[in-house]
C-alpha cells in the first residue's frame, strides 16, 4: 500500500471553468526527476480517493505545482477543484513515471506533445537546465479544444521566458505552437493531423520529423497517443520499452495502461 503525507495548499488557481492548478508545500526529503509524478488524494467519507497528478513544478522548486481537470462527479475533481490555500491534501512519498529525459537516446531537436492537462510534465521539463544542455531545440506542441484552455500553458511560457537563470535559453531553443481545435485560432487542427500532413513543419520554418535526429515525449488522451504511436512508429521511431531502457520517443505508461 501507498504511504501519503499531508501536504498544505499554498496556492490555487482557476484557469478556466474546466481548469485550474494548485501548490502545495514539499517534504525536504522528497527527490524526483523532472516528468514524473505522485498521487494525489483526499479522504473521503472515511474512503482515501486518489489519482495520478504529473508534477508541473521544476525539481528544483520550493513547492509542489499540479494541473488538473474539472471532472463534474469525479470522485476526486469534483471535492479537489474546491480546496483553498491552507487546506491538506495528501500526497504519496515515492514518485514514479516513465517520462523522464534518461529514457531518450541522444538527439538534436526533442518534441513534447501534449493535450489537455497533459501539458503538466512538461510544465516540469521545460524548467529543467538539463534539456537545454541535451537538445538543440525544444518544440513544444499543446493542444487544446478551446483557446482559454491554453491559459496555464500561456502564462508558463511567459514565466520562463523572463526567467533570470533559464530565460535566455528558453528564448533561444524553445519553439511553444499551441493548437486549438474547436475555434478559430492561429494553429488549428489535431496534432495528428498537423504532423502528419506537415503543417506543423512549415509553419515553424523546420524539418519533418526524423528518427535519426529527433526524439518526442508524449502525453494526454488515450486516442491521441494512440494515434501518435501509430504515426510515430510508421516514420521509423522506437518507443523506450521502459524505465531505464532509452528509445527514441517516451509516453506516460501510467496515465494510459500502456
Amino acid at each position: 500500500m501507498a504511504t501519503y503525507l499531508p501536504a498544505r495548499v499554498t496556492r490555487v488557481r482557476h484557469w478556466s471553468d474546466k481548469l485550474f492548478s494548485f501548490s502545495t508545500t514539499r517534504e525536504p526529503s522528497l527527490r524526483y526527476e523532472n516528468g514524473q509524478f505522485l498521487m494525489v488524494a483526499l479522504d473521503v467519507d472515511g474512503r482515501r480517493v486518489a489519482r495520478a497528478y504529473s508534477i508541473a513544478s521544476a525539481n528544483h522548486a520550493d513547492e509542489l505545482e499540479f494541473y488538473s481537470i474539472k471532472i463534474p462527479g469525479g470522485p476526486l475533481t469534483s471535492r479537489l477543484q474546491a480546496i483553498r490555500a491552507g487546506d491538506t491534501v495528501l500526497l504519496s512519498a515515492k514518485p514514479t513515471g516513465t517520462l523522464v529525459l534518461r529514457d531518450l537516446r541522444p538527439g538534436r531537436r526533442l518534441f513534447l506533445l501534449a493535450t489537455g492537462t497533459g501539458f503538466a510534465p512538461f510544465a516540469s521539463l521545460i524548467r529543467d537546465p538539463e534539456i537545454y544542455e541535451r537538445f538543440e531545440s525544444i518544440v513544444v506542441v499543446r493542444g487544446a479544444r478551446h483557446v482559454r484552455d491554453l491559459a496555464y500553458g500561456d502564462a508558463i511560457i511567459e514565466q520562463l521566458g523572463a526567467d533570470e537563470h533559464l530565460g535566455e535559453l528558453a528564448r533561444a531553443q524553445l519553439v511553444d505552437y499551441p493548437v486549438v481545435t474547436r475555434e478559430p485560432f492561429r494553429h488549428e487542427g489535431r496534432i495528428t493531423t498537423l504532423i502528419d500532413s506537415g503543417r506543423l513543419f512549415s509553419d515553424l520554418g523546420i524539418a519533418p520529423l526524423d528518427p535519426v535526429n529527433d526524439r518526442v515525449m508524449i502525453c494526454g488522451g488515450m486516442g491521441m497517443l494512440k494515434d501518435l504511436r501509430a504515426l510515430l512508429d510508421g516514420r521509423g521511431f522506437r518507443l523506450s520499452p521502459g524505465i531505464g531502457e532509452p528509445g527514441d520517443y517516451v509516453i506516460e505508461r501510467a496515465f494510459v495502461g500502456a
